[in-house]
């Protein structure tokens, strides 16, 4: 299983609208891939120097084949979106996680 991961650092000045777009388009529509069995959003509860507001989504693929076949098909459409949307307004990054081992009580 394997988590990717983009870290977004949004301006206050659009974060209301940002935040409403991720989870009533920008999330959905991740997740309509179907590459992606569940997403979840964090805000980090660390100031940034430069300002803005963080968050980390988190979304989970069962495997690289699967991630690849996201970064072919459907990346370059999805970040298109957002820089349309909110053009200069944030920057991001990307990470890609392998889950070891999960422990749920």
């Amino acid at each position: 299983m394997l988590i990717y991961s983009v870290t977004i650092n949004i301006d206050e000045s659009v974060h209301d609208e940002w935040l409403s777009w991720m989870r009533d388009k920008h999330v959905p529509d991740m997740l309509a891939t179907g590459k992606f069995s569940h997403a979840k959003m964090t805000k980090v509860l660390v100031e940034e120097d430069q300002g803005g507001i963080t968050y980390s989504v988190q979304y989970t693929t069962k495997d690289r084949k699967t991630l690849e076949a996201y970064y072919r098909e459907d990346a370059d459409r999805l970040r298109t979106d957002a820089l349309k949307m909110f053009p200069n307004k944030f920057v991001a990054f990307r990470t890609e996680l392998e889950v070891i081992s999960q422990q749920i009580p």
